[in-house]
């Protein structure tokens, strides 16, 4: 059963999507992919966010969309790929704007467990793919899954930083009760769209300005180099 990889506080959270017949045929899916396939990211890093990230302790949810689906790469971050590889383009892009947002230095590596473990839920709207085969495992249950995880963030009593990037993660936007939250929307870093308005965008300070408001810590966004 994944769901059992799960860690214990976000399985609570969840408990009532492990039994719907979405989430079953997920499950068999999987099994089913496993045998013939090489999926991304390995089983026991599917759900990584999770665990970096309790439930209590989210004040920010960034959504991605796809794993990555190349080897070594996806470890279940959006976004972050393992200490050695290298940043692929969208990440690339993030860093040019962390740098003219906020001064970043820009590290060796793109591996963001940092901005996890200080509370942001660094979430892909999919959670599995097929080796070099993107978008794979794409409606095949997990986006029912996901959007279960966006709603319940959306429950906490305390306001939470939803960070919304591209057309694809912005159909989120229903999820959230916006009066209680705040949004941040832009194009996505990809480098098929970062020009047409992620650039200059400075989405990484008005997080900070947006936690501030909320009375949370803000997000140191340095990456340390390994």
């Amino acid at each position: 059963m994944i769901y059992n990889k799960l860690p214990i506080s976000w399985q609570a959270v969840l408990a009532e999507e492990f039994d719907k017949p979405y989430f079953r045929q997920l499950q068999d899916f999987l099994t089913e992919e496993k045998q013939s396939h090489t999926l991304y990211p390995p089983e026991e890093d599917v759900f990584s966010a999770f665990e970096l990230t309790p439930y209590e302790q989210v004040n920010v949810l960034l959504l991605g969309q796809d794993p990555y689906h190349d080897e070594n790469q996806a470890h279940g971050l959006c976004f972050s790929v393992r200490p050695g590889i290298k940043p692929p383009p969208s990440l690339v892009n993030i860093f040019k704007e962390l740098k003219d947002d906020v001064g970043f230095n820009i590290p060796n590596n793109g591996y963001l467990v940092t901005w996890a473990k200080q509370g942001i839920l660094m979430l892909n709207a999919v959670l599995t793919v097929q080796a070099h085969t993107p978008n794979s495992h794409k409606n095949k249950g997990w986006e029912s899954f996901t959007d279960a995880v966006i709603s319940k963030v959306n429950q906490k009593v305390d306001p939470v930083v939803f960070v919304l990037w591209g057309g694809h993660a912005q159909k989120k936007l229903k999820l959230i009760d916006t009066k209680r939250h705040s949004v941040i929307q832009s194009a996505h870093p990809s480098p098929l769209s970062a020009r047409n308005g992620f650039f200059g965008s400075k989405p990484f300070s008005a997080i900070n300005s947006a936690l501030c408001s909320f009375g949370k810590p803000e997000i140191d966004w340095q990456i340390p180099d390994l």
